[in-house]
């Protein structure tokens, strides 16, 4: 397998360590993103293109075929339209699925107010949420929660110590939120729920506001230091 992949990519650092190999694996260009989205639910070559819509078709079948060399996707059956392609994660892939939540975290951290050019997608809020979720906070609460971001509509549900968060719209959820922006701040702790509600930074549309203490009490940013710009 290492063979393979090494022809299909740029090379190797020539190190025998794990984070190398790893990021031989997955370090390349749109790769991390691809995982983000196949992390969520598997996907045609088409729903990943349109996840990811500054990539081309070369580049997505590029990683798609390096990670499979990889053993960390694989296609699932035959298709004869290459865009209906279904890929899904491995069980060594879907390892890997902490090891993103935390870099999501970190990542986050350095988050300044979106760019004119970026988008949010259904799939990078659902990972961003996971990446925030505290399910020993879930405890036996019961309660239920639908989040708009501008177009994008996402739903958690805490139900007896679980804590899960899936794309779409949820019907008579708890409580409804939306937001025109982000919600780093109301999740970082910088806002308060009360405040994030005064200043316009979040709306609630249906339920009770106080549910909005909830919401933050199971999705929250660690304290984590933030970077240093010189």
């Amino acid at each position: 397998m290492v063979t393979e992949l090494q022809n299909i990519t740029h090379g190797t650092y020539g190190q025998y360590c794990g984070l190398a190999r790893a990021s031989e694996m997955i370090g390349e260009r749109w790769s991390l993103l691809i995982l983000r989205d196949l992390l969520v639910s598997p996907r045609t070559v088409a729903d990943l293109r349109a996840g990811l819509p500054r990539i081309s078709a070369n580049v997505l079948e590029t990683r798609l075929r390096e990670l499979e060399y990889s053993g960390v996707v694989r296609k699932q059956g035959p298709t004869r339209e290459p865009d209906q392609a279904v890929y899904e994660l491995t069980e060594y892939g879907r390892s890997v699925e902490d090891v993103m939540l935390a870099l999501s975290r970190w990542g986050a951290m350095a988050l300044a107010a979106p760019r004119p050019e970026d988008i949010l997608t259904e799939d990078s809020v659902v990972m961003a949420l996971r990446s925030t979720a505290h399910r020993e906070a879930a405890g036996e609460r019961k309660v239920s929660f639908e989040v708009r971001l501008g177009e994008v509509v996402v739903h958690a549900v805490a139900d007896n110590g679980e804590l899960t968060v899936n794309g779409g719209a949820l019907p008579g959820a708890d409580l409804v939120i939306e937001s025109s922006t982000e919600l780093k701040g109301l999740l970082s702790g910088a806002s308060s729920p009360s405040d994030a509600i005064a200043a316009g930074q979040v709306t609630v549309t249906a339920g009770d506001p106080a549910l909005l203490d909830t919401f933050v009490e199971l999705f929250h940013l660690p304290s984590l230091p933030e970077p240093v710009r010189i």
